[in-house]
């Protein structure tokens, strides 16, 4: 636990963003000890298969397909639906949502976003549309979610496919249920800095039991059976110690967000009157994740974003500048049309004043607010 009773001088522990959480080692020990007895360590063994099927009832979804990261489950999700041309997708991201596309040989067309819910605006999105487009990759920024009837309605329209990057969004639903079961996919990650970890890991929510079949193939090289490989798959899979430990953790991830909402709570109280500091609107549906803090630092406050970054540095609070730069800013991307910045000016924006603060269960709430006393008083 971080410890913070200072007063402005160097923090006892250092407090970064987020920080893994990690269940107690004694519920641990036993999912490892059947691991050792049973000698299965990947290839679809039992951890594997329960926590597929405990996370389709958790998430209230049909489908599951588990994966050994969020990337891979992107470039597989891509692949399964067979996406080629372009794809209109945001550079406000981790860059694994495009080099997702790049690793399929599919152009990125980025759009500009929503300047209150940093999604990709749908407003954007026709005009983006070409000959060439042949789906829309909109991410679930913060695990705030995307306007999905908009979406949609423009991807039926243009027959478009819908793949959603998930990876922040575990849990989260909307008036009809999970937010999961909105495009033809969505992918989530269990990185160890998510809400729901697996160390590493990740999965494609699929919509019928042949989607997943063809999904499973593709994550096992493109085997369908013992001697028969019908597409270049690639090695997706999940290994047994990583299923364990998710299976471990949804036992008390209602705890966890419990605590986590304590947190954002305690921010949006102390920061309310900030001049300069905006808080983005919180989680949305009924039920959000709290999966990050982030702030925007305008023009009328003390310091510039990056002054208030080092600030916090300074006393060993480590924010992160999620996401700087915007994902069309590097080498890779900055050639295209679409990443030109006036075709992009509210990501600009955002990117400049963006600040992720920590939030994370361990995390205590004097420290929350010692946090928040130096942003105040920077």
């Amino acid at each position: 636990m971080a410890n913070c009773n200072i007063d402005f001088g160097p923090m006892k522990k250092r407090v970064n963003v987020t920080e893994p959480y990690l269940p107690p080692l004694e519920e641990f020990i036993p999912y490892l000890k059947q691991i050792w007895d049973s000698k299965v360590l990947t290839n679809c063994g039992a951890f594997h298969n329960q926590l597929e099927e405990a996370l389709c009832e958790f998430l209230g979804v049909k489908h599951l397909s588990l994966f050994t990261n969020g990337t891979i489950a992107l470039v597989t999700a891509l692949q399964s639906l067979r996406v080629t041309g372009e794809v209109i997708t945001t550079p406000y991201s981790f860059v694994a949502t495009s080099h997702s596309l790049l690793w399929n040989g599919i152009k990125p067309v980025f759009v500009d976003i929503d300047p209150d819910t940093l999604n990709l605006d749908p407003e954007k999105i026709e005009a983006a549309i070409t000959p060439q487009t042949t789906a829309i990759l909109p991410v679930h920024c913060y695990g705030h979610p995307c306007d999905v009837d908009a979406i949609q309605s423009i991807a039926d329209n243009y027959n478009l496919k819908v793949i959603y990057d998930a990876a922040h969004a575990f849990g989260v639903s909307d008036e009809g249920g999970s937010l999961l079961r909105h495009g033809d996919l969505s992918v989530l990650s269990f990185h160890a800095t998510k809400v729901f970890n697996t160390f590493e890991g990740g999965a494609i929510i699929c919509p019928d039991a042949s989607t997943k079949h063809r999904i499973d193939q593709l994550k096992n090289f493109g085997f369908v059976d013992e001697t028969t490989v019908d597409a270049p798959g690639i090695n997706g899979k999940m290994a047994e110690i990583n299923a364990a430990m998710g299976l471990v953790q949804l036992k008390t991830f209602r705890e966890i967000i419990a605590r986590r909402k304590a947190i954002d709570t305690t921010y949006r109280e102390l920061l309310s009157g900030v001049p300069g500091i905006r808080c983005l609107q919180g989680a949305h549906g009924k039920e959000g994740n709290y999966a990050y803090f982030p702030i925007l630092v305008g023009a009328d406050y003390q310091l510039s974003r990056d002054g208030l970054y080092h600030r916090l540095k300074e006393v060993d609070i480590h924010p992160r500048r999620y996401f700087y730069p915007l994902i069309s800013d590097f080498p890779m991307y900055r050639g295209l049309p679409s990443a030109r910045h006036d075709n992009l000016p509210m990501a600009v924006r955002a990117a400049e004043q963006i600040l992720c603060l920590p939030i994370y269960p361990a995390l205590e709430l004097e420290c929350v607010k010692e946090v928040a006393k130096i942003i105040a008083h920077p």
